[in-house]
């Protein structure tokens, strides 16, 4: 045969040549050839998008199954960025470091036990502020981890968020990735951020009521706290109290004696034994928190019987500074309360003024901003006491009782400096067997 047609013939079969007389023929460069690549795998979410509590219902759980492609060994690792841009956060100091810190999150791999996780802030900050990684493990065909999520209701937020999952091997080499969505929703406040009011009645026996957290702002039934209260002309809640037994109060005898009571942490005992402040304030009409607490806490504004308001700023502990001279001109007032950050006063029309603590040179003697009207038609209640969240509205709260005994608590909504109550809710009834209502 022919040189030329054995050639063509083994050219045809796909046979490298070979030269003729039996030497290897050297092969033609073939360039770049194409590398295999393989694609990594994925990861889905079990059970779709995952609702979390952000409250005291306890941690939710987002289940995820990681897929890797054939061939990956050694350890892998999984990588979880928090999907909320940063430009849609809050203010208010809410920061990435903040916010990590006191993220409460675990993960467990293929029912492991759970390990807890360190959330630490990203490279990627504006898109994916925070990111925390999952227990190393072996790799293996698919991986499931379940991660739980256990948020406060200061996270409530968050709202609807997406996680980044990444799987990378030993040498950074990504082998799995995908999403996963949850849903953050404002559970129950904590015992902390919920509010308590206290009720003296005609025996002289206080009695606590304690917010529920429930979005109607229902109370539990009421507590006894104890006798002997009736010795008192005055009671006034120093700050706010709480569910967690927190808040402290002042009360004033029939001989013009003041008393310190400070909250104890106990709901079930709320107040430690009482402290004696001073005597001589019987010349005071009325007496309120200021709102605002300088140094060691919250303060006293009284009214005298000139309708001269006087401040005595907070010392340590029990005591106050001598007081210090506000302004005239109170008596137009038949009711003064502390509310949130600086108190209300109605006037005998029934318009409802807010005083907004100062928070630009503050001093004992200018403590508050200008008034600014509510509105009228607050004569219909004999009480008015600020208190914390009541509700599930996540502000600070006006309680007023009519003089029929129904009582109301009037949600707080920031307004510039302060807040400002707005939207009643009913949460008791036959709240007149009452005489005061702290």
């Amino acid at each position: 045969m022919r040189a030329g047609l054995v050639l063509a013939t083994v050219l045809a079969a796909g046979i490298a040549p070979v030269a003729l007389g039996g030497a290897a023929a050297t092969a033609a460069p073939t360039g770049n050839q194409a590398q295999t690549t393989v694609e990594p795998g994925a990861v889905v979410q079990v059970g779709g998008r995952t609702r979390v509590w952000a409250g005291e219902e306890g941690a939710g759980t987002v289940r995820l199954r990681a897929t890797l492609p054939a061939g990956v060994t050694g350890p892998v690792t999984a990588t979880l960025g928090f999907g909320k841009p940063f430009s849609t956060w809050p203010g208010a100091g809410t920061t990435p470091d903040r916010v990590a810190a006191r993220m409460d999150t675990t993960a467990s791999v293929d029912g492991a036990a759970p390990v807890p996780l360190s959330w630490y802030m990203n490279e990627d900050y504006e898109s994916e502020p925070m990111a925390v990684d999952l227990p190393a493990v072996e790799a293996k065909a698919t991986l499931d981890y379940a991660v739980t999520f256990d948020l406060s209701s200061r996270d409530s937020w968050f709202g609807s968020f997406d996680l980044s999952v990444t799987l990378k091997d030993a040498q950074g080499k990504v082998v799995s990735k995908g999403t996963a969505g949850v849903d953050a929703v404002l559970g129950t406040p904590e015992a902390g951020l919920r509010g308590a009011v206290h009720a003296r009645d005609k025996d002289g026996v206080l009695w606590r009521y304690e917010a529920t957290g429930s979005a109607d702002g229902k109370l539990t039934p009421r507590k006894r706290v104890g006798g002997g209260w009736g010795q008192y002309t005055a009671i006034v809640p120093l700050g706010h109290a709480t569910a967690a037994g927190w808040g402290n109060l002042v009360a004033r005898d029939k001989d013009g004696v003041l008393w310190y009571y400070q909250g104890s942490g106990n709901p079930a005992a709320p107040f430690k034994p009482r402290v004696r402040v001073g005597g001589g304030w019987n010349v005071y009409t009325a007496i309120a928190s200021n709102g605002y607490g300088y140094g060691y806490g919250y303060g006293l504004v009284a009214r005298d019987k000139d309708g001269v308001l006087w401040n005595y700023a907070p010392g340590i502990e029990s005591r106050f500074w001598p007081r210090v001279r506000v302004g005239g001109g109170w008596n137009t007032y038949t009711t003064i309360s502390g509310y949130a950050d600086g108190l209300v006063a109605r006037d005998k029309a029934g318009v409802l003024w807010k005083y907004n603590a100062r928070r630009v040179a503050p001093s004992s003697g200018n403590p508050f901003d200008a008034r600014a009207k509510v509105g009228g038609g607050w004569n219909v209640y004999n009480t008015l006491a600020g208190t914390e969240d009541l509700g599930r509205w996540n502000g600070l709260d006006l309680l007023a009782r009519t003089t029929g005994g129904e009582v109301y608590a009037y949600r707080g909504k920031p307004s510039g400096f302060g807040h400002v109550p707005t939207t009643r809710t009913k949460v008791g009834w036959n709240w007149d067997i009452y005489n005061a209502v702290i």
